[in-house]
């Protein structure tokens, strides 16, 4: 089987000592830059399948060694390994492209699961050239990842488009924040967070504000529909 490639960009040489070692005993093979000048060279030389980032990084920082990062790669999924814990400080790490976040201290176990789930989400997202989601006018392409709105290309940040992608995969059902959280987060849902309500109207300004016909509608108390039908 072919080995799973972990690169860990984190500043802390304890830290990132002790995930180098507990991700090998895991199986995993695991590059570590103590800088982000060095992480980004390390990820142009070898061909990850994930990848682990601190903020507060020397050289280049985690927000912008992610934008690197998934410039260069569209699908592969980034941690993001930090102390900073504030909703705006999540929000800025999902805008430059990662797909989960963990907050120090943390518990290994708990980024174990977490790398097992998002490597397991980019194996199902191997998917056939011309596979694409449609509702109504919007379209998705999962291989090329591009979506439109009728003759329009829709430009989504990682985050949007897997939220996207969630509500495409069920339209015409309500889903609740509840299974938002869980399917596009991979986390519990937080009530007293609106990250998820804060990212519906970001689609919403760029899949529906510019057109007459609105897709994504709010049912109080329930959720959220990607509602494909007229009524």
């Amino acid at each position: 089987m072919e080995e799973t490639k972990i690169l860990v960009v984190e500043d802390e040489q304890k830290i990132a000592d002790t995930l180098n070692v507990g991700l090998s005993e895991n199986g995993y093979h695991v590059e570590v830059a103590y800088d982000g000048k060095i992480g980004e060279r390390l990820f142009f030389m070898h061909d990850f399948n994930l990848v682990i980032l601190d903020i507060n990084l020397p050289g280049i920082n985690g927000y912008e060694l992610a934008r690197i990062i998934r410039a260069r790669n569209t699908h592969i999924p980034i941690i993001m390994l930090t102390s900073l814990s504030t909703l705006n400080d999540k929000m800025e790490g999902y805008d430059a492209g990662t797909d989960d976040y963990i907050v120090k201290p943390f518990e290994f176990r708990e980024l174990l699961v977490k790398i097992r789930v998002l490597l397991k989400r980019t194996m199902n997202q191997n998917v056939p050239v011309g596979n694409i989601l449609k509702a109504a006018d919007l379209s998705m392409n999962l291989d090329s990842k591009e979506v439109r709105r009728g003759n329009d290309i829709i430009n989504l940040t990682a985050k949007e488009f897997q939220l996207l992608e969630y509500l495409l995969r069920n339209k015409n059902k309500v889903v609740s924040r509840a299974s938002i959280a869980v399917n596009v987060w991979d986390i519990d849902f937080d009530t007293n967070t609106n990250i998820i309500d804060v990212y519906i109207s970001y689609l919403r300004n760029k899949i529906d504000k510019p057109y007459e016909r609105k897709l994504i509608q709010t049912h109080v108390g329930m959720g959220y529909i990607l509602k494909e039908n007229e009524r």
